[in-house]
């Protein structure tokens, strides 16, 4: 079958073997997939991600990132067979999931895995427990985004939100339009986006966004104080001894570049919680006694559960939650290594969608 290989840093589209599914498993034809944010980085930085999922204890394991990988971890397809044991869902019928595969002795990321290909191959092989049927009606592009949603949907799970919190959310990529998204459906606002890119902030403005900020011309904690938040000790101090109901700031990173977190401290009020959804790779600083004095709640987020990534299928299938928006592109196997370069241009693209069978 062909597929997208990385292989040695580089892109190359060729013909590759294909696996049998095994006990549990299913083979489907891969219909839509989005290329993510982290498959641009592991694109030129693999080593360095295996590394710290080592690291961390969070995964890693045998893969070998020298050896050839077959990105695409958000995706929707369609079931061709099942393997022994596998008979839950009908040949033809869409499915989503989350990139994982189950063995008693194995646990495999779809996508990143030396041995079983993601996305950008024409079929795949996934486990049959943690498929979900696309409900009908819902089309196969809006159902791949699945997968990216359920990233927002986590990190607002993971944020201490009730109905006096004011929400900052930096970055308008993905991600940042994802954790609107989630905040938009769950009630949860105002909500305030800053992103340099114009593009990007008129796609955070449509995805819910009450008031969108320009970094360059405004600072983005500038508009704290407009929806009741206090910037500082002292004012906090005056309006509790007033009786004067303050909102809580939460504020969701979304960058993940060197500087921003440090910057976030600084610039957010007195007792923000910080949601720190941006995967930085790279070394950073912060200055502890800033967050210390200022009283800081720092929360790391990472993917989502698999109630999150149902409840995102959910409400991308009701309506609540309109991703067409975030869909700005689709390639076929031979279009990925350029869409990967034009993914680099924020005013270009949002999110390109891989059709391996188009």
């Amino acid at each position: 079958m062909r597929a997208v290989v990385r292989r040695a840093g580089k892109l190359i589209c060729e013909d590759i073997e294909e696996l049998d599914p095994g006990p549990g498993q299913v083979r489907v034809k891969t219909l839509a997939c989005g290329i993510c944010g982290s498959d641009l980085h592991a694109l030129h930085h693999f080593d360095h991600m295996v590394e710290m999922g080592r690291r961390s204890g969070s995964g890693g394991g045998d893969l070998d990132p020298k050896k050839d990988i077959v990105f695409g971890h958000e995706f929707c397809a369609e079931v061709l067979e099942g393997g022994p044991g596998a008979d839950r869902f009908k040949a033809g019928t869409r499915v989503v999931s989350m990139p994982v595969n189950l063995s008693p002795t194995r646990f495999d990321a779809v996508g990143y895995s030396n041995l079983y290909p993601g996305g950008f191959a024409e079929r795949m092989i996934l486990t049959e427990m943690l498929l979900l049927e696309v409900p009908n009606g819902l089309s196969t592009e809006h159902a791949a985004l699945t997968e990216p949603m359920a990233v927002g949907e986590h990190a607002v799970a993971s944020a201490a939100l009730d109905k006096t919190s004011v929400a900052l959310v930096i970055g308008c990529g993905p991600v940042g339009l994802a954790v609107i998204a989630a905040l938009k459906v769950r009630g949860h606002g105002p909500i305030i986006a800053a992103d340099f890119s114009p593009r990007r902030r008129q796609a955070a403005e449509v995805m819910g966004a009450d008031v969108v900020v320009d970094p360059a011309q405004t600072g983005p904690h500038t508009k704290w104080a407009d929806y009741g938040v206090p910037m500082t000790g002292e004012a906090m101090r005056a309006a509790l001894f007033s009786g004067q109901q303050t909102g809580r700031p939460v504020v969701f990173e979304c960058v993940g570049a060197p500087g921003v977190l440090q910057s976030v401290i600084e610039g957010c009020p007195m007792k923000a919680q910080i949601i720190v959804a941006g995967v930085c790779m790279e070394p950073d600083r912060i200055e502890p006694s800033l967050a210390i004095n200022k009283q800081l709640d720092l929360r790391f987020v990472l993917g989502y559960q698999p109630d999150e990534f149902a409840q995102s299928l959910f409400n991308i299938a009701e309506g609540k939650i309109d991703v067409s928006p975030l869909i700005t592109g689709s390639v076929g196997l031979d279009g990925v290594a350029q869409a990967f370069v034009d993914l680099g241009n924020p005013e270009q693209h949002v999110k390109v969608l891989v059709t391996p069978n188009g």
